[in-house]
């Protein structure tokens, strides 16, 4: 009787020496695969972090577009307002377009009513405005907020906390500069004049990026 107790577990010890090397061993490919997925699905994420233009908007005239339409163009992204002291940026803004259209540069701009009530008119009267009192031909998109809880998408990329620049915008005329790849290359407080050396030599820059 004593050898037919001991007879299962001997069996069982041995079983679980032998079944512990494979188990053990074949863990190691799938812990790898494992990885390399998680790899490539960060990578894959880190090169559509920071892009713009799958973002959509709506153009001046209430149409829906998004800013893939600039894929590939450098971008001055402005928040603009008409009865405001800085509103005279419209003229310098006006001459970068003109200056270096041919070279890839699109400035855009985006009205925003969220300091002090500085851009009240409609989207029609907003563009007639601009087109007689400062000829303007870059695009100019639907009124949007900047700041808060209703902040447009677009705003959340360029200024929330995913932002190479994060931070509420200041005031109206603030200016993100965006590369070829929709990656935000650099920041302009509304002070600073889109004629600026600053401006100018970093928008130079990036149109020589590859």
């Amino acid at each position: 009787m004593g050898r037919i107790c001991d007879t299962p577990r001997v069996f069982h010890t041995s079983f679980r020496r032998f079944d512990r090397r494979p188990v053990s061993a074949n863990l190691h490919p799938m812990k790898t695969l494992v990885l390399l997925v998680a790899l490539l699905l960060l990578q894959t994420l880190a090169a559509r972090a920071g892009t713009i233009h799958d973002i959509k908007v709506k153009d001046i005239d209430g149409k829906d577009t998004s800013l893939d339409a600039y894929k590939g163009k450098v971008l001055l992204i402005v928040n603009v307002a008409s009865k405001c002291g800085l509103t005279p940026q419209y003229k310098a803004l006006e001459a970068l377009q003109q200056k270096y259209k041919d070279k890839g540069l699109i400035v855009l701009g985006f009205p925003c009513n969220q300091f002090g009530g500085q851009e009240p008119g409609t989207n029609e009267e907003i563009k007639q405005f601009c087109s007689t009192k400062y000829s303007v031909t870059f695009p100019l998109f639907d009124k949007i907020d900047v700041n808060g809880e209703k902040r447009h998408p677009l705003y959340v990329a360029l200024a929330g906390k995913e932002s190479p620049f994060p931070g509420d915008i200041k005031w109206n005329f603030n200016k993100f500069l965006i590369g070829k790849d929709g990656k935000i290359l650099k920041r302009f407080e509304p002070r600073t004049t889109p004629d600026s050396p600053e401006v100018t030599q970093a928008i130079e820059a990036g149109l020589a990026a590859k």
